[in-house]
């Protein structure tokens, strides 16, 4: 349904890429190319379409909502010191941690310049407010590392941020590039609780999926020392001498070779993998039942089903 608007998103991705500074377009390009999903462009196309119709201005900005995202994985990459992403080699780990940093920041002036070519105040508003929101879920993500007791809300909330900020926003301005405010609420409860369960679901395949799906090495959360939702059930059901491996296991400076299989062990074990999918699970129907209000189609149906798709990705 969307090859038409997606072949013009990936026509405005190449051409406002370059850059007569030659690492800017091989790097870009490098993790551009590389493809992923293009989920957050499909929702601010199909959002659109729900409302009213896709237009330029919806190629602009979903074009722009995918340089957010692709220059946060930038950035995220050198934070994380991940080595993989989208199943190659990490940019930073062929071009350099700075290279990564500066160019990452080059799309996302990239994407501005797309935004205020909308010629929308609105929607500069929207995902420049995305953009800040996701900056600080990153951070907040950050100075939770290694904390054990984190509880369930803050968890929810540095994900609302780092993740279903760019999913809302997307929902939202595609609403409004489509000509509808009064379906853009709608449509942004829907990105909001879409990102959740898309999040949730990223995270329980940290500790059992496959890297051709979540588009990184697996056990990278855990190396990490994330605290995520998994974890925090399996912690919260497990023994006495299971808390202490969560403690010295998710401490980076103590791990051990065997302790990500040990923890997908107890994840299983707990029943935390299959209650976390539940959490996703309703999240997805939230963000369905945000679409009730839109008169039925064809594109409403695509969007129910964009939910369900990102939940079954866990089976």
């Amino acid at each position: 349904m969307l090859e038409d608007d997606l072949a013009s998103v990936e026509r405005l991705l190449k051409a406002r890429a370059a850059s007569p500074v030659d690492v800017i377009p091989d790097l870009s390009d490098y993790i551009v190319s590389a493809g992923g999903k293009r989920l957050r462009p499909m929702i601010t196309l199909a959002a659109a379409h729900a409302v009213g119709g896709a237009n330029p201005a919806t190629h602009s900005l979903a074009a722009a909502v995918e340089f957010i995202h692709t220059a946060t994985l930038l950035h995220d990459d050198v934070v994380d010191e991940s080595d993989l992403r989208r199943g190659k080699p990490a940019a930073k780990s062929v071009w350099g941690n700075s290279a990564s940093i500066l160019v990452g920041d080059f799309l996302f002036a990239r994407a501005f310049t797309l935004m205020v070519e909308t010629g929308s105040l609105d929607i500069l508003g929207i995902l420049s407010n995305a953009s800040s929101v996701i900056a600080e879920g990153e951070v907040r993500q950050l100075a939770a590392q290694g904390k054990l007791d984190l509880p369930t809300e803050d968890y929810l909330a540095i994900i609302e941020a780092k993740t279903a900020a760019l999913f809302e926003a997307a929902s939202r301005a595609g609403a409004l590039s489509g000509g509808s405010e009064e379906h853009a609420d709608a449509l942004a409860a829907y990105g909001k609780n879409l990102g959740l369960a898309f999040q949730i679901v990223d995270d329980v395949l940290d500790y059992g999926g496959t890297t051709s799906v979540i588009g990184k090495v697996v056990g990278d959360d855990f190396r990490e020392g994330k605290i995520t939702l998994p974890v925090i059930i399996a912690r919260r059901r497990g023994r006495t001498e299971d808390h202490a491996f969560w403690a010295r296991a998710l401490d980076t400076s103590r791990q051990e070779e065997s302790d990500l299989a040990r923890a997908i062990h107890l994840i299983r074990t707990t029943g935390a993998a299959e209650a976390t999918i539940a959490e996703a699970e309703a999240y997805a129907g939230l963000a369905k039942s945000a679409l009730k209000s839109l008169p039925e189609s064809g594109w409403r149906t695509a969007l129910s089903e964009l939910a369900d798709f990102c939940v079954k990705r866990a089976n």
